[in-house]
């Protein structure tokens, strides 16, 4: 018997390496409670545990759109069919961690609800977060159907993708418990200049931490924003490399914000 409980993400090209998935599993295995499964449906199957289902990459059906933020290839999620999937689907997002039991985002509001994280960056807007969503697959093809349709001209009226899928969704979408679902920069980073002496804290009542925007959890265990910068290095050293980049002032102040010091909750709960 097929279990009810199915998570899916999406992996392509080789920004994301094997083990995010492999950690994917393994953290849903611990916070899940039952069996469950996980489709990835990605482009390199290598590397991955057996355990994980796998799916070739979901077909967006037309061009891109050019010189537009947001990650619109997931939009190809939204078509009549999804690599034989029925029901209702919880997409996760590659760079989130799994903190606490989630069996709630099975289970909670209606089957064909669409729910989504609530767009932290904008609380006040009715904005979705498309970190973590729950949707019922093939129920909503309009949203791919649409978009096919004039992709760019979507794409620069909405400019991200979940932007997108708020307003499109027939009946309009829903949101999850407000503290189980956490942004690491809004919940998580203390607010400049603390986060120069204070690492990130995991709130209480966190299931899943998510990662919009950066930094990635591999690069916090090294204490480093992103992949460019060094290891974690004393403050004034951060400093004093930012402001020793050959860049306008507001790109050597950007720098020097971003400072993120090592989290053990982190390496806790990020594993196999």
């Amino acid at each position: 018997m097929t279990p009810s409980k199915t998570i899916i993400c999406i992996k392509w090209g080789e920004k994301f390496g094997p083990e995010y998935v492999n950690k994917l599993y393994a953290m849903a295995r611990r916070n899940i409670t039952g069996d469950f499964r996980l489709v990835c449906f990605t482009d390199h199957t290598e590397g991955l545990l057996p355990a994980i289902e796998t799916r070739g990459l979901p077909e967006l059906g037309c061009e891109h759109p050019q010189n537009t933020i947001g990650k619109w290839r997931k939009v190809a999620l939204w078509g009549p069919e999804l690599g034989g999937l029925e029901g209702p689907v919880l997409f996760v997002d590659l760079d989130s961690i799994i903190v606490g039991n989630i069996d709630g985002y099975f289970t909670y509001g209606s089957p064909d609800d669409v729910i989504l994280a609530r767009n932290w960056a904008k609380p006040f807007s009715g904005l979705g977060q498309t970190s973590v969503f729950r949707f019922p697959v093939g129920k909503n093809p309009h949203i791919l159907e649409n978009f096919r349709k004039t992709p760019q001209a979507i794409a620069d009226k909405h400019h991200f993708e979940q932007h997108y899928i708020t307003s499109a969704v027939t009946g309009g979408i829903k949101f999850w418990p407000e503290n189980w679902t956490r942004h690491f920069r809004i919940h998580c980073l203390p607010y400049f200049p603390l986060r120069y002496f204070f690492a990130a804290k995991l709130p209480k009542t966190a299931k899943i931490v998510t990662f919009p925007g950066g930094p990635n959890p591999d690069d916090i265990v090294l204490g480093r924003w992103e992949d460019t910068m060094p290891r974690f290095h004393s403050r004034i050293e951060h400093i004093q490399q930012g402001l020793k980049l050959n860049a306008p002032w507001k790109e050597r102040w950007r720098y020097i914000k971003r400072v993120v010091l090592p989290c053990p909750w982190i390496t806790e709960h990020w594993r196999e």
